[in-house]
C-alpha cells in the first residue's frame, strides 16, 4: 500500500501539537483542508490515529506508533529525493537556482557571471516560483539554492544569508486618488484593499500586507494572485493596492499602474538561501560567495 508523504507531513504536525487549528496554522493550510488529510490517512491505513475531543487531538495507541515512525521516514525521503535531484544536475553540470519575481535585482546577471567565471563548465539553471512558493523551491528540493525574499516560511529550517534590503513601495491604480503624492504614509493605505499572495503562504502573506506594521487595524484583501502579471492586471483594474519592492517599478511595470514611494513599514530583504546538508557541497557554496562578493563585497 502506498501512502503519499504528504499526509504523514499533515499527520506529523497535528501529533506534535495536539491540535488541527495549531497544525493548520503550522502548514498554512485551512483546518477542514487538514482534516480531510487526516480522515484520508485514516481511511488508508484502516485505523483510527486520534481521538478528537474539545481539548484537542489526543493520539490513539497506533498512532502513536505511526507518530514514532513517521519523522524519520520523512528525513529519509527528503535525503533521497535531495540527493537524487542533486545527482542529476551534477551530472548536467548544472546548478539549479530557485528565485521570486526580480531576484538579486540588477545583480542577478553579475552573480551568475561570477559563478560562470569560477565555474566555467558549470551553468546557472534560473528556475522562477510563484508566490505562493516563497522558498523559490528550496523547501521541496526542486532547486539547489534560492535567491528569495525574506522572511519565508520554513527559512528557520535553511541556511540563509541575507544580501541587501530596499524599501518598500505602494502600486496603485493610476486613477486611485493617492496615485498623484510623491510620497505616501502607510496609515492612510489602512483601509484600502489590498491585492494578497495565496493564504497558505502564512507569514509571507503577512508581511507584504504589513499586518504587523498596522496597530491591530483589519486587513482588507481584494484579491489573491499568484504571478506579477496577475498581480498588476489586478492592481490596474482596481481591486486594490499592493506593496512591493522598490525595484518593482522598475521590474514590474504597466499602464494604469504607478508606484509610490512608503513612510511607515520596514524595508524588503533579499536573501540566498540553501539546505543545511549543501553546507559542504563546493558548488553551492561557490555560488552563495558569488552573491557575497556581488551584494555585499565579501
Amino acid at each position: 500500500m502506498d501512502v503519499d508523504t504528504r499526509l504523514l507531513r499533515c499527520f506529523a504536525a497535528v501529533a506534535e501539537e495536539g491540535s488541527l487549528t495549531r497544525a493548520a496554522q503550522r502548514l498554512y493550510v485551512s483546518q477542514p483542508a487538514l482534516t480531510k488529510q487526516v480522515r484520508q490517512l485514516e481511511s488508508a491505513l484502516g485505523v483510527v490515529l486520534f481521538t478528537r475531543s474539545r481539548g484537542g487531538m489526543a493520539l490513539t495507541e497506533p498512532g502513536r506508533t505511526l507518530a514514532a515512525r513517521v519523522p524519520g521516514l520523512l528525513a529519509g525521503w527528503e535525503s533521497a529525493l535531495r540527493e537524487t535531484r542533486s545527482a542529476a544536475s551534477r551530472a548536467d553540470r548544472t546548478l539549479r537556482v530557485g528565485f521570486l519575481a526580480s531576484a538579486a535585482n540588477e545583480a542577478t546577471q553579475s552573480i551568475v557571471a561570477e559563478f560562470a567565471r569560477r565555474r566555467p563548465h558549470w551553468r546557472a539553471e534560473m528556475r522562477q516560483a510563484s508566490w505562493s512558493n516563497p522558498s523559490a523551491g528550496l523547501a521541496d528540493s526542486d532547486v539547489d539554492v534560492a535567491l528569495v525574499r525574506l522572511p519565508f516560511p520554513g527559512q528557520e529550517a535553511l541556511r540563509v544569508v541575507e544580501l541587501f534590503s530596499e524599501p518598500r513601495c505602494v502600486a496603485l491604480p493610476e486613477t486611485h486618488p493617492l496615485a498623484g503624492r510623491e510620497t505616501i504614509d502607510f496609515r492612510e493605505l489602512w483601509d484600502e484593499p489590498f491585492v494578497a499572495a495565496p493564504p497558505e503562504t502564512g507569514p509571507w502573506r503577512a508581511y507584504w500586507l504589513a499586518a504587523d506594521e498596522r496597530d491591530g487595524h483589519p486587513v482588507r484583501v481584494g484579491a489573491v494572485t499568484e504571478h506579477p502579471d496577475d498581480w498588476l492586471t489586478a492592481i490596474a483594474n482596481g481591486y486594490g493596492v499592493a506593496l512591493a519592492p522598490e525595484s518593482a517599478a522598475r521590474f514590474y511595470t504597466r499602464p494604469g499602474v504607478v508606484h509610490r514611494p512608503v513612510t511607515g513599514i520596514g524595508p524588503s530583504r533579499v536573501g540566498v538561501a540553501w539546505a543545511p546538508a549543501d553546507d559542504t557541497d563546493p558548488v553551492v557554496q561557490d555560488f552563495v560567495d558569488c552573491c557575497r562578493a556581488v551584494c555585499v563585497g565579501a
